[in-house]
């Protein structure tokens, strides 16, 4: 049974982990070493805190011997003689006493961006980089991570394994990007947190329609990149985009965990904290951008729409119509035209969106994509046609993989009846 030294062992944990293993990483140029050196220091807390006490700072304390254990390791191999000529004497330099406190300008906030970056290198896939960035910067076991995406531990375990070998064969330099390389990899670090993010927000599989813990785990790395990169607007856009998405999760399911529509949610419920800190986010980025706006802006802006409007019939659909439009020229995408097909149905009519539907089933990556014949049913159904509606929604629920969704889908199509 936990008690109350574990307990506080495992939130220390979380919060210092990604710190310490960026440290840890800087001074021995390995991520894979950084993590075992963490994990180390970490057996040492679990050994010594219930019969010693929690520090006074046990993050130092975690650091200061995951350094030691660090230079026992270059002493004891003797082809890291280089090293701890090299590195040993910076990691004795750089050791503090572990009841001192950590300076606010040890660098450590760039050793956390430059981790971000080494996580979310494009040298891995992007399964990959989501279980590393969970790993490393979401201080995730391996067990939590699988079941999060619904893969065996071992398979994950692997994964990561796999991910770590990869960086270390390409010698990924642990460092932040200059110039057009920045804006190339920041995209993939966004990709990666919003993957998190929507794999919580929406299940692509299992029983569960959402995943709340993984909708908080990329809140976390997204405020965390907010604050190593103010200064780039859609990483501001990322946050307010989560933020404002995370204020509907208590509205979106029912009692039985049964998903409910964004038409027929209770706003009451709808989180205000994470709407203003959403839509503040969404100011930043704004201030900050210099021409067009980013992808994530102009999601945030969508979902700025929605979040401003006290009942459905509020919603301003011909500005979320005109955002869509201009987010199909900065993120063209046969998913972002599905969307405006139904910003164009809600603003001008199901006819309008289904126009634009109709020319979307030509795309091969929508051919088993089941919200477009999701959508398709309920643009039919508005029209009275029950029948196609009903085949539209049972060929839906054949696609999904979340047996919630499903659900779901089959109780729309068991509606779709011709009138008497």
């Amino acid at each position: 049974m936990p008690t109350d030294t574990h307990r506080a062992i495992e939130a220390v944990w979380r919060i210092e982990s990604p710190r310490l293993i960026a440290g840890l990483t800087r001074l021995v140029r390995d991520v894979g070493t950084a993590e075992e050196l963490a994990q180390d220091a970490l057996v040492a807390a679990l050994e010594q805190w219930p019969e010693e006490g929690v520090p006074r700072n046990p993050g130092a304390w975690l650091m200061t011997t995951a350094k030691r254990r660090a230079i026992d390791q270059i002493r004891r191999n003797e082809t890291f003689k280089r090293k701890v000529e090299e590195v040993g004497r910076e990691l004795e330099e750089a050791t503090p006493d572990i009841g001192a406190t950590v300076a606010e300008d040890d660098g450590i906030g760039d050793d956390l961006l430059r981790l971000v970056f080494v996580a979310c290198h494009p040298v891995l896939s992007t399964e990959a980089r989501a279980a590393l960035t969970l790993r490393l910067l979401g201080g995730l076991a391996t067990d939590e991570i699988a079941r999060a995406f619904l893969v065996p531990e071992s398979t994950m375990a692997q994964r990561i394994v796999r991910a770590k070998k990869t960086l270390a064969k390409a010698q990924v330099p642990f460092e932040v990007p200059q110039g057009e390389e920045l804006a190339a990899r920041l995209s993939s670090v966004l990709e990666v947190v919003y993957l998190i993010f929507n794999e919580g927000y929406a299940a692509t599989a299992g029983d569960d329609w959402m995943r709340p813990a993984l909708c908080e785990d990329a809140l976390r790395l997204g405020r965390i990149l907010a604050r190593l990169a103010p200064r780039e607007p859609e990483v501001h856009g990322l946050v307010a985009l989560m933020e404002i998405q995370a204020s509907r999760a208590a509205a979106r399911t029912g009692p039985g965990g049964e998903p409910i529509l964004l038409a027929d949610q209770n706003r009451a419920r709808w989180d205000q904290l994470l709407i203003r800190r959403g839509l503040a986010a969404l100011e930043q980025a704004e201030a900050l951008i210099d021409g067009k706006p980013g992808s994530y802006a102009l999601q945030a802006a969508i979902a700025a729409c929605h979040a401003r409007a006290r009942r459905f019939e509020d919603t301003d659909w011909e500005r979320i119509a005109w955002l869509y439009e201009h987010l199909a020229e900065a993120m063209p995408s046969p998913v972002v035209e599905l969307n405006r097909a139904v910003a164009l149905s809600m603003a001008f009519g199901p006819e309008t969106g289904l126009v634009l539907l109709d020319q979307l089933m030509a795309f091969p990556a929508m051919q088993n994509y089941h919200l477009l014949p999701s959508v398709r049913g309920d643009f039919l159904a508005k029209l009275g046609r029950h029948a196609e509606a009903r085949a539209e929604f049972e060929r839906a629920a054949s696609l999904t993989r979340n047996e919630r969704e499903r659900t779901l889908l089959l109780d729309r199509a068991a509606a779709c009846t011709e009138p008497a």
